[in-house]
C-alpha cells in the first residue's frame, strides 16, 4: 500500500472514529469520497495552511456538508491547526468541528454549508467573484487574482433547484475556474436515488454549457488528477467531474442506504479493513 493510499484510509478511519464517538453523523460519503479530498489537498489545490485566509488561495466548498468529518480529518492531516482533541469533540456544542462546516469557526472552511445544493450555488458565486476581480485587477505579467474554486456534491445536491439554477448561470457566465466533483454513488439516506432522481447528468450539464468529465473509479487517484488537469484546459466552461463511487466503501453496509447515516459498524471494524494492526483514536 502506498503512502497516498494510507493517507486516504487515515481520512476514512478518523471520520469513522469521530462519528462513532459523537454518536451521530454521516460516514457514507466520508468512506467513498476520501480519495477526492486527499487529491485536492495533497496534489491539486494551491493554499497555505499557515495563512488559511490568503486571498489568492484555491477554494474548496463541501456542498455535501453532512460529510464534515471527512473535511475535518483532511484539515487535521494537512496542517490547518485542528487537533486530535478537536476531532474528538466532533458535533459537540462550542467545538470547532460542528456537524456541518461553518465559516469563521474552523480555519480552512471557506463556506458554511447545510441545506443540500447550497454549497454548489455558493461556489458559483465564489467563481464569479474570482472572474470579476481578475478582470478588474490583473494586468499582463501581473496575475494578482488567479485561483480555482472546487466543490464536492452528491446526488442530493443536484436534485435541488438551487443547484440547477446556479449551474445554468455558471455555464452562461463561462466560469472556467469552477470545478465540481459529483460523488455519484446512486444512494441517498432514503434508498436508491433512481426512485426520485431521473436526470441524465451528463446531458443536463452539457446543455447548461459545462465540460463533462468522468472518473470511473473514485479510488483511482491518478484518474482524479488527470480529470482536473483536463478541466483546467477548458477556459470558457465550468467543469463537472462525475466520480463513480460506492457509498460506505469498504464497510459492511457498502452500497446501501444503511451506509449513509450514523455508523452501525465499529471503528475497530473499519481499521481491520483498512489497516493492520488497528490503532486506537
Amino acid at each position: 500500500m502506498t503512502i497516498q493510499e494510507k493517507t486516504v484510509n487515515a481520512v476514512r478511519i478518523l471520520s469513522a472514529e469521530m462519528i462513532t464517538k459523537a454518536g451521530s453523523g454521516h460516514p457514507g460519503i466520508c468512506m467513498d469520497a476520501a480519495p477526492v479530498g486527499y487529491e485536492l489537498y495533497a496534489d491539486i489545490m494551491n493554499y497555505n495552511p499557515a495563512v488559511p485566509d490568503w486571498d489568492n488561495r484555491d477554494r474548496f466548498i463541501l456542498s455535501a456538508g453532512h460529510g464534515s468529518a471527512m473535511l475535518y480529518s483532511l484539515l487535521h492531516l494537512f496542517g490547518f491547526g485542528l487537533s486530535k482533541e478537536d476531532l474528538q469533540n466532533f458535533r459537540q456544542f462550542g467545538s470547532k468541528t460542528s456537524g456541518h462546516p461553518e465559516r469563521g469557526i474552523t480555519a480552512g472552511v471557506d463556506c458554511s454549508t447545510g441545506a443540500l445544493g447550497q454549497g454548489v450555488a455558493s461556489a458559483v458565486g465564489f467563481a464569479l467573484a474570482e472572474c470579476y476581480l481578475a478582470a478588474k485587477f490583473n494586468r499582463e505579467g501581473y496575475l494578482i487574482v488567479d485561483h480555482y474554486t472546487y466543490v464536492l456534491c452528491g446526488e442530493g445536491c443536484l436534485e435541488e433547484g438551487i443547484s440547477y439554477e446556479a449551474c445554468s448561470f455558471a455555464g452562461r457566465q463561462k466560469l472556467g475556474k469552477l470545478i465540481l466533483f459529483y460523488d455519484c454513488n446512486k444512494i441517498s439516506i432514503e434508498g436508491n436515488t433512481d426512485d426520485a432522481f431521473a436526470d441524465d447528468i451528463p446531458v443536463r450539464f452539457v446543455s447548461q454549457g459545462w465540460q463533462v468529465l468522468t472518473v470511473e473509479d473514485i479510488n483511482d487517484l491518478g484518474s482524479i488528477k488527470r480529470a482536473v488537469a483536463s478541466a483546467k484546459t477548458e477556459k470558457d466552461k465550468p467543469s463537472i467531474i462525475i466520480c463513480h463511487s460506492v457509498i460506505g466503501y469498504g464497510t459492511p453496509n457498502a452500497g446501501t442506504a444503511k451506509a449513509h447515516p450514523t455508523c452501525c459498524w465499529s471503528p475497530q471494524a473499519v481499521k481491520l479493513i483498512f489497516v493492520s494492526p488497528p490503532k486506537s483514536f
